[in-house]
């Protein structure tokens, strides 16, 4: 059996003179690419950049929408409405495809970002509330999740879902993610995260935090930029994958592959 998987990191997450990871390498590596839309991090500048290296790589765009919270990254949790979180993905999503029309492509996939893409994966109201809005808008758009709330939502609402496995983060028996503030949520070693990458792809179970083979579908291989050593990590995982007869493929090809 073949295997097949996309490659996707978080990308353009700078803001005016700040900078965040190294784009441009990372796209060596990638097929997908989340792009924040201007809510934890980003700016018109730095959108329209991405999404020009992105076309320029042939790395499909997808959008990265947050909590309004520049100061905090989207990393904290706010008391929002059901209905505050459609508007503001509706109105991050929407300036994204601005740009993506602007360089001759479409967004082609949806990831929500940080806390609220924590809150999606456990609170239903917040998980049919970025259907809504994906459904409203594009009804070809990806939904990118863990499995959990949102992919259950947009399984029922018939968009297409992309499952995304983090190959540096630890998981609970649950099989949701160890919360950042918990130590060991962020897993440093390289060789175990290419080895749990690898067994992700190739064999649909990862090592939890309690020492457990939990199963796992993975669609796409999430690469964080912004952690130190985060380009020769991506470029090893890439290696490995390959060395386990892994095809790397955009993301539509991977479900297209799987008949979803």
């Amino acid at each position: 059996m073949t295997h097949r998987v996309d490659l996707v990191a978080d990308l353009g997450e700078g803001f005016g003179a700040y900078t965040m990871g190294d784009d441009e390498a990372l796209l060596d590596v990638l097929t997908s690419a989340n792009i924040a839309c201007g809510f934890h991090a980003g700016d018109p500048r730095i959108m329209d950049a991405t999404v020009r290296h992105c076309v320029e790589r042939g790395v499909a765009v997808g959008a990265h929408p947050s909590f309004p919270d520049l100061v905090g990254f989207g990393r904290r949790a706010m008391d929002l409405s059901p209905d505050e979180v459609r508007t503001d993905v509706l109105y991050q999503v929407g300036a994204l495809q601005a740009f993506a029309a602007a360089h001759g492509t479409r967004v082609r996939h949806v990831a929500p970002h940080g806390r609220l893409g924590n809150l999606v994966a456990t609170r239903r109201d917040y998980a049919h509330a970025v259907v809504d809005a994906i459904a409203s808008l594009d009804r070809s758009l990806i939904v990118l999740a863990q499995d959990g709330e949102l992919a259950d939502a947009a399984r029922a609402g018939g968009l297409r879902l992309g499952i995304v496995g983090i190959a540096d983060r630890a998981y609970r028996d649950d099989g949701t993610l160890v919360p950042r503030g918990e130590a060991g949520a962020v897993i440093q070693d390289e060789r175990e995260i290419a080895e749990r990458t690898v067994r992700m792809v190739t064999e649909g179970v990862i090592r939890s935090a309690g020492g457990r083979d939990i199963p796992v579908v993975c669609d796409t291989v999430l690469l964080h930029g912004d952690t130190p050593g985060a380009v020769p990590l991506a470029h090893r995982i890439r290696k490995e994958l390959l060395a386990a007869d892994v095809e790397i493929a955009p993301l539509s090809e991977v479900l297209d592959g799987r008949g979803a």
